[in-house]
């Protein structure tokens, strides 16, 4: 059988992920300080695991209604409320999701026709861009740039928009530069929202790990801007701020007319998100604030760290003020962003990844996560400003 005769195009025309294939190498090494991938190496608290497992010996282990446990909606209506002023009816306008992956695909499908178009600011993360082709979107990327501190701005949504664009597509805190966008910057791109009738995705997953002034500012929930509010499918969930990865569990919230469909979607889809990540995560919005806050301060101490050993190595990297990754510049050694994360892996056993991976802007950088301890950062900057010495002209 040629099964590449029968594949859908739409699958055949989306590369694999530029993440996995360094540490599937890296994987086979050993001594090797992992800065790539985008995952907590903190465990989940105690109290959620506790929960999870109380849930399981109660018996609870069954499906849940589709849109997840009401008492769990609640408590998301409830936080994003307490945190950002907006709220969302529980009943008709949040559903809990296998993360924030499963929320993305269903955004993307409820609303993406062939032809329509998406506006994507790049460097994004990896999944933005392909889930909208499966959808049968057709992607538009916007590019940003170093000299901007990888800032979207108003103008460059602008000046992509065409007849056919449909949706903007939003992620800040960014993966992979850790930019952050200010409120004001917001309410600029909420005019041009507005002025083309567009419909915005806003993926906020990192919206608890901000830093430095951008964390005395306050994160901007997108939907807290009055005008995007019923224009905005916001989504959400556990796994960063949380330290739940692998619990899979995530949120979408969306106003009553899009959100029927989306949950139609949901439903024939996935059924219902675990259950008993549900009753976890009921817990951690009750009882790990605390937590979060403990290990945003410790990001914050090793994304210093991070900073300024690149910089004090010869690789120019702006400020990340969210997430928890750096972006550094690499074309001061004149390797490729490849080339560089290539010979740094075979040559000091320190794993990142290609910039441009993430986008055509991308290029020139490579993305370090701080998600690892403080000794392995230092040691990890030790040894990229020992690979860097050797090849800076």
């Amino acid at each position: 059988m040629n099964w590449e005769s029968r594949l859908a195009d739409r699958v055949k025309k989306v590369p694999p992920s530029g993440i996995r294939r360094f540490f599937d190498i890296a994987a086979t090494m050993s001594d090797v300080i992992t800065l790539g991938i985008g995952e907590p190496d903190f465990v989940t608290p105690d109290p959620i695991i506790d929960a999870a497992i109380a849930s399981m010996r109660a018996g609870k282990t069954g499906y849940t209604s589709n849109a997840g446990l009401l008492e769990l909606r609640k408590a998301i209506s409830e936080e994003i409320e307490r945190l950002y002023g907006v709220h969302y009816d529980p009943v008709s306008e949040i559903i809990a999701t296998v993360g924030v992956s499963e929320a993305l695909q269903l955004a993307m499908l409820a609303l993406l026709n062939p032809g329509d178009e998406i506006l994507i600011p790049e460097p994004c993360f990896v999944s933005y861009g392909p889930t909208a082709i499966f959808a049968g979107g057709s992607v538009v990327y916007v590019p940003t740039y170093f000299e901007n501190d990888f800032q979207v701005t108003a103008e460059d949504i602008r000046s992509r928009i065409s007849p056919r664009t449909k949706v903007l597509f939003l992620a800040y805190p960014s993966n992979p530069t850790g930019a952050v966008l200010r409120r004001k910057t917001l309410e600029e791109i909420a005019e041009v929202v507005v002025e083309h009738d567009l419909i915005v995705f806003s993926d906020e997953i990192y919206d608890r790990l901000i830093y430095g002034s951008a964390h005395s500012e306050g994160h901007t929930c997108l939907p807290s801007i009055p005008a995007l509010r019923d224009r905005t499918v916001l989504l959400g969930g556990f796994s960063k701020a949380y330290a739940m990865t692998g619990w899979r569990l995530g949120y979408l919230c969306a106003p009553p007319g899009l959100y029927d469909s989306i949950y139609k979607l949901h439903q024939y889809i996935i059924m219902s998100a675990p259950s008993a990540a549900q009753y976890g995560a009921i817990e951690a919005i009750r009882s790990s604030q605390g937590a979060v806050e403990r290990m945003r301060v410790a990001y914050d101490e090793r994304r210093r760290v991070l900073v300024d050993g690149l910089r004090s190595a010869g690789c120019p990297t702006f400020e990340p003020e969210g997430a928890f990754y750096a972006f550094p510049d690499i074309r001061p050694t004149g390797l490729s962003s490849e080339e560089f994360a290539q010979g740094l892996l075979a040559e000091e056993k320190v794993a990142v990844v290609p910039g441009d991976a993430f986008g055509p802007s991308g290029a020139g950088f490579v993305r370090c996560a701080y998600a690892n301890s403080l000794p392995n950062i230092e040691e990890a900057v030790h040894r990229i400003g020992r690979f860097v010495a050797k090849h800076l002209g």
